[in-house]
């Protein structure tokens, strides 16, 4: 193996002494290769020595292909991230750092995190369909594959991130945890400061932008997100004339809104008030606005990723795509097999698996994703429930008033004139 160091901007020879350690501690396959996909070492049982999708007949871009997702993702979710291969195999990945940002990763994996005759039967049976001819060179190839309790993956993943960062400088490490440009959050709030002092009436408190920030949150629309909490932030600081004890105490006013946003979009409330909680711990040790518009910043990310924290359930990578689809589309008219398509699932496969992860059907989940965003419009518009309802994805009234009387105990009118305080 040539070590082309001059191309690099990571530790090779330190990368391999990562690999090798945790697939020894860890009996699973360590593979580090860089970002276009190209091994540069192996240890173990891992993707590189891997024969089961050539002996399923499925190309080897797949797995390349399905690998680059997995570092994108575990860039978005701060340094690592589960996911399957196109076999239906389990990995997790975690980005080596360089000064211009991910130059490499460790993947470890493929392994199964579901009991081998489940994986017979759903992936490579239903999912996959293969013939018995396939199915007998595939079946004599997974004897060889790990097999890891799915408690235990999450945990196997953390320890990996932890091993990736200790090669990580500092700066580099504080890049991929922080997810945020600084530098880009404070120009954005510099710059409607000052479009706040050339308004020539007093500013009043921005009421419609931060509906509009609890929306994106709901949505998980990070980057709009982003962009109404920085108008927020620059409103404050304006509006309060430096006073820094009366900015962290507005922060903390519109913390409240931001979690109970996050909790009602299906987060889970313990974590979110652990997050809360760390915030305020750091916030007390703050002197610095900046820093506390960055600690906020990367709060608000962290509600939005935890509306998608699958991490204890064994078909997580799919149960992410699948949701996040529905969230991004669920005003528009989608079928179940539209969304079974975005997973590469079979229909059936998709629906038994959504039901069992999620504790509820597809079409529940949908519905009460479109209730959610017709409570908005109600309360926020003075449009009429016909033009409500196409909004926010039924195509009939009278079924979207069922529905929403099903969802929230009371009707969409009542529910307005209440002011949002009568539902369940």
């Amino acid at each position: 193996m040539t070590d082309r160091r001059e191309d690099r901007q990571f530790d090779l020879k330190l990368a391999i002494e990562c690999a090798s350690a945790y697939s020894t501690a860890s009996g699973l396959g360590c593979t580090v290769s860089d970002t276009q996909g190209t091994v540069l070492f192996e240890a173990g049982y891992g993707c590189a020595g891997c024969k089961i999708c050539e002996a399923s007949g499925l190309a080897k871009e797949g797995c390349i292909r399905s690998q680059a997702y997995g570092m994108t993702e575990a860039e978005r979710f701060g340094g690592k991230y589960i996911y399957f291969c196109p076999m239906g195999l389990t990995c997790f990945v975690s980005p080596i750092m360089g000064q211009q940002g991910s130059t490499a990763k460790i993947t470890v994996g493929p392994f199964l995190m579901v009991d081998r005759d489940d994986y017979i039967a759903f992936d490579l049976e239903e999912r996959l369909g293969l013939d018995s001819e396939t199915m007998e060179r595939v079946l004599a190839l997974t004897d060889r594959l790990p097999q890891i309790p799915a408690g235990r993956v999450n945990s196997l993943s953390i320890l990996l991130f932890m091993a990736v960062g200790f090669m990580n400088n500092v700066s580099a490490a504080n890049r991929m945890l922080d997810r945020q440009d600084s530098d880009e959050i404070q120009g954005q709030i510099t710059e409607y400061i000052m479009e706040l002092k050339a308004s020539e009436k007093p500013p009043r408190y921005p009421v419609k932008t931060e509906k509009a920030l609890l929306a994106s949150i709901t949505d998980s629309d990070k980057q709009t997100a982003q962009k109404l909490l920085n108008e927020i932030l620059g409103y404050i600081l304006f509006s309060s004339g430096g006073n820094f004890s009366e900015i962290k105490s507005r922060i903390y006013e519109l913390l409240a809104v931001m979690s109970r946003a996050a909790v009602d979009a299906g987060a889970c409330a313990d974590e979110i008030f652990r997050m809360n909680h760390n915030f305020y711990q750091q916030a007390a040790c703050t002197v610095n606005i900046d820093e506390l518009c960055i600690l906020l910043s990367g709060l608000m990310n962290q509600y939005i990723d935890n509306l998608f924290a699958f991490q204890d359930i064994k078909n997580a990578d799919v149960i992410n795509k699948a949701v996040h689809f529905m969230r991004q589309n669920c005003t528009r008219k989608i079928a179940l097999e539209d969304v079974a398509r975005t997973v590469y699932l079979s229909p059936t496969y998709f629906s038994k698996v959504f039901k069992e992860e999620m504790g509820q059907s597809f079409n529940g989940y949908l519905n009460k994703l479109r209730i959610e965003k017709s409570k908005r419009m109600l309360l926020q518009t003075d449009l009429q429930l016909v033009n409500i309802a196409g909004l926010s994805g039924f195509e009939d009234q009278s079924y979207f008033t069922k529905v929403f009387k099903r969802v929230t105990g009371v009707s969409p009118n009542r529910y307005r004139k209440s002011g949002g305080r009568l539902s369940n």
